[in-house]
């Protein structure tokens, strides 16, 4: 007999059931139904205004569908008032596009500021945010001001400050735009480490596929000396906690592993995908598995601002 551990974890951390949204006339997203597991990646790919954007918002409840229900953690959350959506979005992790730091906040001010709001403790305060400056590796950089920071340095102090509460679902919204390769990867890594060490659920809206292609195939272990180690099996591994929705026109063209996207007949995605990271021009049959990296390992320890 199934445990209630096991029971809660079968429950869909985020579902939608035949969602439809239009902004007047212009219908975004058409009878659209998915789930997000807990512990899982969904990575949503469309074409500009293809309604990526609109479902971070419909989650967290700052648009309403015009039909359908959206389920957070197995509870219906369309129809709930102002002061339930709130108590809502105090649950949820997002890392904005744009970062939207404050700008006269330092590091460690803008990660705590969600604290200070709620009135707990300043000892507790500073034990979370140092702590969650250490899991993105800025807890060096907490006196700065944001605009001494590089641009990898920002988007990491929101990934900090997304993760107040400890959340166990965190929406990413274009995480890696207008960020060089190296640390694109260094975002990339973060979201892997909430997957496969925190079980946290996230959705990744994104239109890079060298991103699409990190999270589907590179995860994380913890090593026998206690440090993370990061793997990349190539060609071999399809890793099935992260999923990928590709939407056109409103509506669901594509569910499911990359290795399926890649193997898919559907022409609107051949050409989509094709010459990118994912399906390049050139034969890459005979590539190596990229070097696996290390790093010590820092844990999100169960915070008391939950």
């Amino acid at each position: 007999m199934a445990s209630e551990a096991d029971s809660q974890l079968a429950v869909p951390a985020i579902e939608f059931r035949h969602i439809d949204f239009s902004y007047d006339d212009n219908k975004v997203l058409d009878d659209l139904s998915f789930q997000v597991a807990k512990g899982e990646i969904e990575i949503i790919l469309s074409g500009s205004g293809g309604g990526k954007s609109t479902i971070l918002k419909l989650i967290l409840g700052l648009l309403i569908p015009d039909a359908g229900q959206i389920f957070i953690d197995g509870e219906e959350i369309t129809g709930r008032d102002e002061a339930e959506m709130q108590q809502l979005r105090d649950k949820i992790g997002i890392v904005f596009q744009e970062g939207a730091l404050f700008d006269s906040l330092t590091v460690y001010e803008n990660v705590a500021y969600r604290l200070h709001d709620r009135g707990l403790p300043e000892k507790d305060i500073e034990e979370e945010v140092v702590s969650l400056l250490r899991f993105v590796k800025l807890d060096k950089e907490m006196d700065k001001l944001p605009s001494e920071l590089s641009g990898g340095m920002r988007k990491r102090v929101s990934v900090a400050r997304a993760l107040v509460g400890n959340p166990r679902i965190v929406l990413f919204d274009e995480p890696t735009v207008a960020l060089d390769p190296p640390t694109s990867g260094t975002i990339c890594d973060l979201i892997i480490e909430l997957r496969d060490l925190e079980r946290v659920s996230s959705i990744v809206v994104t239109h890079e596929m060298d991103v699409v292609k990190y999270l589907t195939s590179e995860y994380v272990r913890v090593g026998e000396k206690g440090d993370i180690q990061f793997k990349d099996e190539g060609e071999k591994l399809c890793l099935t906690n992260t999923r990928i929705l590709m939407l056109r026109d409103g509506r669901e063209i594509f569910s499911g592993t990359s290795k399926e996207l890649i193997e898919s007949d559907e022409p609107y995605i051949h050409e989509f995908i094709r010459g990118t990271e994912l399906l390049p021009e050139k034969d890459e049959s005979q590539r190596k598995a990229a070097p696996s990296h290390s790093q010590e390992r820092v844990s999100l320890p169960h915070r008391l601002s939950r």
